[in-house]
């Protein structure tokens, strides 16, 4: 099956900047402060433990927002939602690097956290009302500045640290804010009027319960590094299993779970979109800190090798991009997942000694399985989903990126908590390739292009 393929028009193509402009915002921030953590520690005279709360809290939010603001983009205007956000990522940008006290800057990150966390289901929502034709290219856009933006933060960050302090992390969203923002106030189109009502629709009991149930499966998980927790296990459950029958009741539920459990082929890609960015998070915290500590590289010479990742992501988006046009997002993922499996196989391969250019090499592996899932995974919910139920549906696709990224932080510490070496590595590399071949397991049952 193939397509003509026509380039998208000059107006789209600046609509579609705008939202990949916003929608790079947090994936960014996810990742930028990572190396600043240390710098941190001094400042504000914490232990390691202390400062890690600044991620945690950030995934946390995310993983709350993305659903949150998705309903909110849905119920009163995808413009105004994605306004909103940028001026909350504004506003805590600027006041973070001001901040008296370790907790105000908590506070901030929170801020931050929400308010990018509007950016992409309303950026999404966008896109698919205005542009109906060619949304693969559309995709192809947002999909470099999303995925790869997080591949770009730890070396963006070591070198904002390299060339100043920890406030340029904050102060660097603003040439990204303003961008977007101009373009999004002109392009955009103006919301149609909510509908009367709105506000009374929201299901307020839903998002209590699912940000009940997030937040005791974020202790449960950040635990593990400690030890088991039976009764923040069963409490994680039951939590779950309330706001399951508690939401299969309403009309408008805020997490739609009877539609998920009517179309079982969303449910896998969340549940699939979990452990891709488990893998990769795993991949992305964990080997840093092993070229640091075990090979003895210094933070610039480590940047440098990370950016092999996120090159090889941008590299390969494009040709995915056409493939998936052509071919629909299956064989994508089939090449994708594999990927994954054969770049974790490939890690085992790293010794102590292991010259630069082979890890290079066995990371680029990693960032090309990136390129694929991340575009992949995106097309393949948007096969299954309609219009109206994109706000909601991205919310959620982003929050299953959140719990893979709080569950790969529970691997990282579980295996590094103490010490890093070659082996603690292999370790790490063998469960991200248990973790590739489930992935393809579950692509393989995707029903192929018609």
């Amino acid at each position: 099956m193939t397509h003509q393929s026509t380039p998208l028009k000059t107006k789209e193509t600046l609509l579609v900047t705008a939202v990949a402009l916003g929608i790079l915002l947090n994936p960014l921030n996810t990742t930028m402060i990572s190396v600043a953590l240390v710098r941190l520690q001094e400042e504000f005279h914490l232990t390691f433990a202390d400062v890690t709360w600044l991620i945690s809290t950030y995934y946390l939010v995310s993983a709350i927002g993305q659903p949150l603001l998705g309903k909110w983009s849905d119920l009163f205007g995808c413009k105004k939602v994605f306004m909103i956000g940028l001026l909350l990522v504004t506003v805590s940008s600027a006041l973070a690097p001001l901040s008296p006290s370790f907790g105000w800057l908590i506070g901030f990150r929170i801020i931050q956290a929400f308010g990018s966390s509007a950016l992409f289901p309303a950026g999404m929502g966008i896109i698919r009302n205005r542009i109906t034709a060619h949304q693969a290219k559309a995709l192809v856009i947002i999909s470099i500045f999303s995925s790869t933006s997080a591949a770009f933060g730890p070396s963006l960050g070591g070198l904002l640290l390299h060339y100043g302090d920890w406030p340029l992390i904050f102060l660097c969203n603003f040439p990204f804010i303003i961008a977007s923002f101009l373009l999004a106030w002109r392009l955009f189109p103006s919301d149609p009027k909510p509908s009367p009502g709105g506000k009374a629709r929201m299901d307020w009991g839903g998002v209590a319960l699912f940000s009940a149930a997030i937040f005791v499966w974020l202790l449960f998980f950040l635990e593990l590094a400690e030890g088991f927790s039976p009764w923040l296990l069963v409490l994680s459950a039951a939590l779950s299993l309330v706001l399951y029958r508690y939401e299969l009741d309403r009309s408008e539920p805020f997490i739609n779970v009877g539609f998920l459990k009517k179309n079982m082929n969303v449910t896998l890609i969340y549940a699939q979109y979990i452990l891709t960015n488990m893998a990769f998070y795993s991949i992305m915290f964990g080997v840093p800190s092993y070229l640091q500590q075990a090979q003895g590289m210094d933070p610039q010479k480590t940047g440098l090798v990370m950016l092999s990742i996120a090159g090889f992501s941008v590299l390969v988006t494009p040709i995915v991009g056409r493939w998936i046009e052509r071919s629909g997002s299956r064989p994508s993922l089939i090449v994708g997942t594999a990927s994954v499996v054969a770049g974790s196989m490939l890690m085992l391969i790293i010794r102590d000694q292991t010259s630069v250019v082979v890890i290079f090499l066995v990371l680029c592996v990693l960032g090309i399985a990136n390129g694929f899932n991340n575009l992949g995974m995106q097309t393949a919910l948007y096969d299954f989903v309609s219009k109206e139920e994109t706000g909601i549906a991205s919310g959620l696709f982003m929050t299953s990126r959140f719990i893979g990224t709080i569950l790969s932080s529970s691997l990282l510490a579980a295996l590094f908590g103490q010490t890093i070496t070659t082996g603690n590595m292999h370790s790490m590399a063998w469960v991200c390739a248990a973790l590739g071949l489930v992935m393809f397991v579950l692509t393989l049952r995707l029903p192929r292009a018609a």
